[in-house]
C-alpha cells in the first residue's frame, strides 16, 4: 500500500448497502498490518465526497470513525439510509452486510 489513493480506489468500489473493514482493505492491498493506514486514509476522506467512508469501520462492525464526519451520529445516518442496522455504534448481523474485496474483487 502505497498512499491513501489506493485505499480510496478500494473504497469507492464498496456497494450501496454494503461495509469492509480497514483491515479488510489493507489486506487487500497486500499490508496485512495496515489496518491503521487505512483508518488514516478514511480520516482525511471527510473532505472527498465522491468516497464512501461511512462503509468503512472495525473489524467487529464498530463504526470507529464516526467522530471524524460532520456530526457524530452522520455516520450512522448514512448507513441506516442504505438499509444497515446499527445498535450502540456498531453494525447489527456485520457478517451479512461484510464486503472483502479480496473475495469480491479477486
Amino acid at each position: 500500500m502505497q498512499n491513501f489513493d489506493e485505499v480510496y480506489q478500494v473504497v469507492r468500489l464498496i456497494p450501496h448497502g454494503r461495509a469492509t473493514s480497514y483491515g479488510a482493505i489493507a489486506n487487500y492491498l497486500g499490508s496485512k498490518g495496515g489496518a491503521r493506514l487505512v483508518g488514516w486514509a478514511m480520516n482525511a476522506a471527510h473532505t472527498k465526497d465522491d468516497v464512501p467512508a461511512h462503509r468503512v469501520v472495525n473489524r467487529n462492525g464498530v463504526l470507529t470513525g464516526k467522530n471524524f464526519f460532520e456530526t457524530p451520529d452522520k455516520m450512522q445516518q448514512l448507513l441506516e439510509s442504505e438499509g444497515i442496522t446499527i445498535e450502540k455504534d456498531q453494525i447489527r448481523d456485520f457478517d451479512k452486510v461484510f464486503w472483502d474485496p479480496s473475495v469480491e474483487l479477486g
